[in-house]
């Protein structure tokens, strides 16, 4: 008795799915992989799983070579669906289909790929390019380099100049403080003192004296000349005695 037809519908069971995932990724890799070799076809084959992960398999030496491939066909199948009223539409299509195939394979030249294909010629002339865009390069990494420099010299000469500026208001201020120090220690004798005007006499009042008067003691023989000693000239006595 056979083996009944199984249902295919998604496998609910997490550990059943992964296990039959790797069982049939295998196999059908392997199928792949005999199908290229016994009836020498050029297959590619990519997988991606759930979680995102990537297989795949070329029987090329570059999956890209085959997907390029691809692309070339199925855009000769779109060539072929074209309404003959888009022509003018159809050749610019053409146009820069061809110009990005260009582009792409000068690309992969310059990164050293597919070299095998090119001739003396095409490898002289793609040294010369490397040469040219090297040359570029270093003149314009020495040119960043000398903006760099003047730069610095730029900010070094405002530095010295600010500095030299500086200096001499220092020495400006030192300078003019000198000549009040010797002033203040020469021109001690000379100073000048303002003069007040003399006091009238009427801020002296005359006062009377009378030798007799005897207020309280009687003065001895040389208290009369020390009293006497105590008037002035004139028949004043000072304002503080008063």
């Amino acid at each position: 008795m056979g083996r009944g037809r199984v249902e295919l519908k998604r496998i609910e069971n997490k550990i059943n799915r992964q296990v039959t995932f790797a069982k049939r990724r295998n196999g059908l890799l392997k199928k792949a992989y005999e199908l290229s070799v016994l009836c020498d076809a050029e297959v590619a084959l990519i997988i991606f799983s759930n979680r995102g992960k990537l297989y795949e398999f070329s029987s090329t030496s570059s999956m890209m070579k085959t997907l390029e491939k691809y692309q070339k066909h199925s855009y000769s199948a779109l060539e072929t669906t074209r309404p003959i009223n888009d022509t003018q539409n159809y050749q610019e299509y053409l146009r820069l289909k061809a110009r990005v195939e260009v582009l792409q394979r000068s690309q992969r030249n310059l990164l050293g790929e597919d070299l095998a294909q090119m001739n003396t010629t095409e490898l002289e002339q793609l040294e010369n390019q490397l040469e040219a865009a090297l040359s570029n390069i270093r003149s314009t990494k020495t040119q960043f380099m000398l903006d760099q420099l003047a730069d610095l010299h730029h900010r070094e000469t405002m530095l010295v100049e600010t500095n030299n500026v500086l200096r001499s208001k220092l020495e400006e201020t030192n300078n003019s403080q000198v000549p009040v120090s010797l002033a203040l220690e020469a021109g001690g004798p000379n100073i000048h003192y303002t003069n007040f005007p003399p006091q009238s006499e009427g801020f002296f009042q005359p006062v009377g004296v009378n030798p007799n008067w005897q207020i309280g003691y009687n003065p001895g023989p040389g208290d009369a000349n020390v009293g006497a000693s105590s008037l002035s000239m004139h028949g004043f006595a000072s304002g503080w005695m008063l």
